[in-house]
């Protein structure tokens, strides 16, 4: 194809507006992935959103109101839309849905993403352009003629700099003035061009016409620079090109992963909740302020007495108003910022996507690709956040098999803590050596059987990586704080309800009489004392909860019974915190499954320690 001189566009062009102020309409935004469009959603709706599943999948879809008569829909990242996974599905439905597309791009990458742009047009569809990064485009000495574009295009254009603010007041009033596009030349009519992509021929004729004409299209608009780059720019290039390199790849990723734990895992579910739940909550070491906790129990005392149905049920150490509240504000709260603070820092900065690749031939053996890495480290902090972070992988198979390696194999550093003291009383070096290459077994085992048994097959790792950049605050703090408050919004109705549960269960002496049930075979399969069965039901509730029981009482069992009551209790079910969010985020069959497999695989690996610690007596 000729690059100086475009074919005739063809198609329709309305030179009106497609929409009126009074007019009830639904905007999309649609784009590639790592174009900013969060940042024009979060600005359009003022941060009043609602996140919920797109119906048929498990995809977040944001939704929120521009303005009484304008709603605003995000759509996944996607480079098409070829429905080839559930995003591009996603993204698909939306769009076709959609009465008005806000199409972002990045002044960067044209040639790449006005594919999408020209596909959205071809559908028939009417849009409005918004060129984003445009200060990363000059930074880099490349130019976009804004002009040249909307007239190749047929549709407005505008240019952004959406971490500035700059440019979206402009984009938001230009919603009204979006237009039905040109055409790819050859393209069939919107009306028959989905029914004929369906066919595999006729789809790689169409993505080859439009491939053509956009590559030629991006060459009338953009022009680059000969001059020599800023240093901003240079510093930005070497960073990238460095984190490319194996070694220093690794070395970095190293780096940012134990900072994350030391962040998360130490500091944030450590320090800063022994502050929000410790002190705040249970009114621990703190002086004149008693805990807002005991401050509710006596209030509930002063309506129901003591010791009765209705205050254990409300007021208990499980009881609906303290234990949620506890737990939620005490625990969830701190863990939940502090995760997206980090991750939003990783992110902004352009270095999250280069984990991904470091760690993604590592991860496909187990059905995974580079994404996970995140999670799964994260889940040596604390497994609830882990879980709701396995929201960044691309497929629903893949969430299912990382929440699953999560939920049974990955103990969160409540647990370490106590699992580091007592490792010393279970054989020291001997005893951290079985631990270690037990758990990954299991873990390795676990992976490759669910990418065998579950039907299709992981998504290879696509992903677009972006300039490394300075992060900015004010992005951070925005995208932190709407985050944090969906999930809280989320995940708080379901910790009541759970709290409920276990609180009529205290109240009526089931959980006594579920001690009395688990004890026999307890002893029975892993050879363990009656009373241990008190560890893994406090280990329902909350994981230390169970591995502080089981320090109180490691002086009584020997070294091979402690060994096998600490494998188990890693194994075992997740704590309550981390059961709510799994059956929230994977549906309860699934979150049942999880749970019933746990109890499998904990008890039949820790039959088979016991026996071969008795057989074999490494530990003395």
């Amino acid at each position: 194809m000729n690059m100086a001189a475009l074919p005739e566009p063809s198609g329709l062009v309305l030179g009106s507006s497609l929409a009126t102020e009074n007019t009830p309409k639904t905007v999309v935004l649609a784009g590639n992935p790592n174009v900013g469009k969060s940042l024009f959603f979060n600005a359009f709706t003022g941060l009043y959103v609602n996140v919920s599943n797109f119906p048929g999948t498990t995809i977040d879809v944001p939704k929120g109101q521009m303005d009484d008569n304008t709603r605003l829909m995000d759509t996944p990242g996607v480079y098409g839309l070829s429905a080839m996974s559930e995003e591009e599905r996603v993204a698909e439905d939306a769009i076709l849905g959609a009465d008005i597309i806000i199409n972002v791009v990045s002044a960067i990458s044209l040639e790449r993403d006005l594919f999408l742009t020209q596909q959205i047009i071809d559908y028939g569809k009417p849009l409005i352009v918004a060129v984003n990064q445009m200060d990363e485009a000059a930074s880099r000495n490349l130019s976009v003629d804004l002009a040249r574009l909307e007239k190749l295009l047929g549709v407005p254009v505008l240019p952004t700099v959406a971490v500035q603010q700059e440019g979206l007041s402009a984009v938001r009033q230009a919603v009204t003035s979006a237009r039905l596009g040109l055409a790819t030349p050859g393209a069939p009519e919107p009306k028959e061009i989905k029914s004929l992509e369906a066919n595999l021929a006729h789809r790689m004729k169409i993505y080859g016409l439009r491939r053509q004409y956009v590559n030629a299209l991006a060459a009338q608009v953009v022009t680059d620079s000969t001059r020599p780059g800023s240093v901003r720019q240079l510093l930005s290039q070497r960073v990238g090109q460095a984190l490319l390199n194996p070694w220093v790849a690794f070395a970095v990723m190293l780096v940012v992963l134990y900072a994350l734990y030391q962040v998360i895992g130490i500091w944030v579910a450590g320090d800063l909740v022994t502050l929000t739940e410790g002190k705040f909550m249970l009114g621990e070491d703190a002086g004149m302020w008693p805990g807002l906790v005991p401050m509710l129990q006596g209030l509930i005392a002063r309506v129901f007495p003591e010791g009765s149905f209705l205050y254990t049920v409300f007021g208990g150490e499980f009881g609906v108003l303290t234990m949620s509240i506890r737990y939620i504000f005490g625990v969830l709260f701190p863990l939940v910022l502090g995760f997206y603070i980090y991750i939003s820092i990783l992110e902004d900065c352009g270095y999250l996507p280069r984990v991904a690749v470091i760690s993604d031939g590592l991860l496909n053996k187990i059905g995974l690709n580079g994404r996970a890495v995140i999670p799964l480290i994260l889940g040596l902090g604390c497994v609830t956040m882990a879980t709701v972070s396995t929201r960044v992988l691309t497929s629903n198979r893949e969430r299912t098999i990382a929440s699953t390696i999560l939920a049974i194999t990955i103990p969160c550093s409540a647990q370490l803590g106590v699992l580091i003291a007592l490792m010393a009383k279970a054989g020291g070096v001997k005893a951290w050596g079985v631990y270690i290459a037990v758990l990954f077994a299991v873990l390795i085992g676990l992976g490759t059987i669910l990418n065998k048994v579950l039907p299709g097959r992981s998504t290879s790792l696509i992903l677009d990586l972006p300039p490394m950049r300075i992060p900015n605050f004010k992005n951070i703090a925005r995208k932190t704080w709407v985050r944090t408050m969906v999930f809280i919004k989320e995940a708080a109705p379901l910790f009541v309800l759970g709290s409920l549960l276990v609180a009529v269960l205290q109240a009526t002496q089931m959980l006594q009489l579920l001690e009395l049930t688990l004890g026999p075979v307890i002893k029975a399969v892993l050879h363990l004392p009656y009373e241990t069965a008190q560890v893994f039901i406090m280990g329902l509730v909350r994981r230390d909860f169970g591995a502080a029981g089981l320090y109180l009482m490691a002086d009584r069992i020997t070294q091979a019974q402690l060994l096998t009551c600490l494998m188990v209790i890693t194994l075992f079910v997740p704590c309550f915190a981390s059961a709510t969010v799994i059956w929230k985020e994977r549906g309860i069959k699934e979150g049942l499954t999880v749970l019933a497999g746990s109890w499998i695989i904990a008890f039949g690996v820790g039959a088979v320690i016991a026996r071969l610690l008795e057989l074999f007596p490494v530990l003395g």
